[in-house]
């Protein structure tokens, strides 16, 4: 195998969405065909932290050589056959810390940059491309001030990576969100309920707007604007009288709350090395709240609850086309970066064109939805107006 052009990485961080292999496919089949070597990274950046340089008898398979053979065989399929991990090296905290470094990393969190550095060279790679969300990424910023070779690939189901239009993953999400509220219709319909379903969106309510735009469900809520819960009962009941099976669907964001709330509903309180605690629990909230307020917009009946978390069942199986085209086309984009020896960017699709941003774009604001554009608040629904000149998922363009 030709090394002429130098060793290419490639690491998948953060939560598993179907793209990403297509995506490392389209990297490995197009850089072998340059010349390059190329090798996989195990379990996102904890597979820099975690290789021990002074005995290589005992780093397993943290990286591994890809070729032809093995990225077509599983290029057709979802999730990350490199696996993944939400590790962030600048914040390790003293029990993740690898054994053999605990003599020298110590405190309560650890910053192990030196050791991924360390390890990129020990493993002679030359540029690195991460694929993830904006947490996975943030350090690929880092990496990049510290003057290492890095181009970016934009991933996450809620696609609130700032710089792109469209992540790896969202579309399938949709898809997904939009067949799977449909089919549990049938059983809200048949037992005349309120249908909740929980989705992703932590920050960004795109995941249950855009379904909810999609004509999915009749109301959505959405992290960036807190909402009543009498509201949204009272419209959730007008629609279940307006629906001659009598139901009515709303999409509740993961990271939605109720107005009043002292923040977002977890169901740990462990946080993440990016600062996280688990999200979980505001649906069963919102199920249990229109179930206590129902009688008062019901003629003093009470409607009961279908309630359901979609979670990873929108994230597992195949991607759809979306998801099969733009990971090929954004691992070519890198490529053409790299051919250019240009580096320190973030491919993108921007206004329906590719593209490429600088990567530091990843820190440098949130994006979310705009409530005023897109979110209508007195009906807790989407807005239907002015979509000409809009990209194709109409509100998830930060430009």
């Amino acid at each position: 195998m030709s090394q002429k052009r130098g060793c290419i990485g490639i690491l998948t961080g953060g939560g598993d969405v179907p793209g990403l292999n297509p995506a490392i496919r389209a990297i490995t089949v197009r850089a072998l065909r340059e010349g390059y070597r190329v090798v996989g990274i195990r379990r996102g950046w904890a597979g820099l932290i975690e290789p021990n340089r002074d005995d290589p008898n005992a780093n397993g398979d943290w990286v591994i050589e890809l070729s032809d053979e093995l990225v077509n065989k599983v290029g057709r399929t979802g999730g990350t056959f490199l696996h993944t991990s939400r590790t962030n090296p600048s914040h390790v905290p003293a029990a993740a810390v690898p054994v053999h470094l605990r003599d020298r990393y110590q405190d309560e969190r650890n910053d192990l940059t030196r050791e991924v550095l360390a390890n990129l060279e020990y493993f002679g790679i030359d540029v690195l491309i991460p694929i993830g969300g904006d947490d996975t990424l943030s350090f690929a910023v880092r990496l990049h001030e510290l003057g290492f070779k890095v181009i970016g690939i934009p991933k996450t189901m809620d696609n609130d990576v700032p710089g792109t239009d469209y992540c790896i993953g969202f579309s399938t999400c949709v898809t997904r969100t939009i067949a799977m509220t449909h089919a549990l219709r049938t059983s809200a319909g048949s037992h005349e309920r309120f249908l909740v379903l929980e989705v992703f969106g932590r920050y960004a309510g795109f995941t249950a707007l855009l379904p909810a735009m999609a004509g999915a469900a009749n109301r959505c809520v959405i992290p960036e604007y807190p909402f009543s819960d009498e509201l949204l009962c009272e419209l959730l009941s007008e629609d279940r009288r307006r629906n001659p099976s009598l139901y009515s669907v709303v999409l509740v964001s993961e990271g939605a709350t109720i107005r009043g709330m002292n923040g977002m509903v977890y169901s740990e309180q462990e946080t993440d090395q990016f600062g996280h605690k688990k999200l979980g629990g505001i649906g069963d909230l919102v199920a249990q709240r229109l179930k206590e307020l129902s009688p008062r917009f019901n003629g003093g009946e009470r409607v009961e609850v279908i309630n359901q978390r979609l979670g990873y069942l929108v994230r597992c199986g195949d991607p759809d086309a979306m998801d099969s085209i733009v990971p090929m086309a954004f691992g070519n984009l890198a490529l053409d970066l790299i051919l250019n020896g240009i580096f320190g960017r973030l491919v993108n699709v921007r206004n329906g064109r590719y593209d490429n941003v600088p990567i530091s774009v990843v820190t440098s604001r949130k994006k979310v939805v705009d409530v005023e554009k897109y979110y209508n608040t007195a009906r807790l629904r989407p807005k239907y107006e002015k979509f000409e000149n809009r990209p194709v998922f109409i509100m998830t363009s930060d430009y």
